[in-house]
């Protein structure tokens, strides 16, 4: 099977999490929900620790703190108004993928949010990898509308794999 996922682990302890398996159920989950074949796309999910994402955070939203997940799109696809859909991507081939964008996600963040949740760490990662997937697909939460379309579409692609409704 092909690799949608390249994943690069800084922080250890999300090798033996298995978050590239994670990563890879989550991207998948997703484009099937979306009716987007896996085959042609690409995208990296980077594993590290909070001092690196809280670096990360503050050079790129001047937010100098920890955070759970960050995502930077390839391209921007939002939608032109809010509640719609964005403009998602034509798939590549498998010798030139379409490349979606990058995601970090925080190991202690993410193991605190799903104790004080009383979530699976597993799922919770899943759901935080997912909600990535979908901000590089043009996906956002700043209104209303577009929060009730992105959980929407968050939500039944978890249920595809067993994860119950994290909202």
């Amino acid at each position: 099977m092909e690799t949608l996922v390249d994943t690069v682990i800084e922080e250890p302890r999300w090798e033996t999490a298995g978050l590239e398996a994670m990563s890879e159920q989550a991207a998948q989950a997703v484009l099937a929900e979306l009716g987007l074949s896996a085959t042609g796309f690409t995208l990296c999910v980077m594993g590290c620790d909070d001092d690196r994402i809280a670096t990360l955070n503050a050079d790129f939203r001047g937010k100098p703190k920890p955070t759970n997940v960050l995502s930077w799109p390839s391209d921007d696809r939002a939608p032109p108004a809010p509640g719609l859909m964005p403009d998602l991507p034509d798939p590549g081939d498998s010798d030139d993928p379409e490349e979606l964008g990058d995601i970090a996600i925080a190991w202690g963040v993410c193991q605190t949010e799903a104790a004080e949740q009383g979530k699976p760490f597993a799922a919770h990662v899943t759901h935080l990898v997912a909600h990535g997937v979908l901000h590089l697909l043009g996906f956002d939460h700043e209104t209303e509308e577009d929060a009730a379309l992105m959980e929407g579409i968050e939500i039944r692609a978890l249920a595809r794999l067993g994860i119950p409704n994290p909202y």
